[in-house]
């Protein structure tokens, strides 16, 4: 019975090794190329299916690769190991270059979607982007992304447990609207004083 049982077993645990037979530097890559917070290397050593040591010697050659210490060019961008994850970086020097291109780039108007995510980063900042998720009940990735490409919001520090991002609005929003501080904000409803104490999703809908 014992012996059955392994013959059958074997052949599922080769198809399984099959879907992931693509190198693991390039598994890495696709994972860190998706992520917009840093990935602690526990959990990416579980998504690219591989023993942490082996993922963890990747990210060091990676970061040898891209700073040009191999045998090829230094990138315009960085792998950094911040707030106990891993995520690509656009380099310092090519900050404005990026910025330039963002600005030629954005859209004059925002959508419904960003303006309801920009009110729930202005009225709960300190927030991660997934507890905006949660309040909006909604992906907001692609949302977070544009309003920090439109300068609107920024990356304010990683939680230092869970590595996550907290964002907060920028000087550049206060211009849009027409105030000196974040406090000069309206009341979100009459329920709510402040908005410290949060808010639902019907607020904003």
């Amino acid at each position: 019975m014992t012996a059955e049982a392994g013959t059958e077993t074997a052949p599922t645990a080769d198809l399984r090794e099959e879907r992931f037979e693509s190198p693991l530097s390039q598994r890495v890559e696709a994972i860190l190329l998706i992520v917009d917070e840093p990935i602690a290397l526990v959990t990416l050593a579980a998504a690219v299916h591989a023993p942490v040591p082996a993922v963890r010697q990747t990210l060091e050659t990676l970061v040898d690769d891209y700073d040009g210490r191999g045998t090829g060019t230094r990138r315009g961008f960085e792998l950094r190991e911040v707030g106990g994850g891993w995520r690509l970086y656009v380099r310092e020097e090519q900050d404005d270059l990026v910025a330039e291109f963002i600005g030629g780039q954005a859209p004059a108007r925002l959508s419904q979607a960003a303006l309801e995510t920009l009110a729930v980063i202005a009225y709960k900042q300190p927030v991660t982007r997934g507890q905006v998720a949660s309040i909006r009940a909604v992906n907001v990735d692609s949302v977070v992304r544009t309003l920090l490409a439109r300068g609107l919001i920024t990356e304010m520090f990683a939680d230092s447990e869970t590595g996550a991002i907290n964002y907060g609005t920028t000087d550049a929003l206060l211009e849009h609207l027409g105030i000196n501080s974040i406090d000069e904000l309206p009341p979100i409803s009459p329920l709510l004083d402040d908005g410290t104490d949060g808010f639902d999703e019907g607020v904003l809908r």
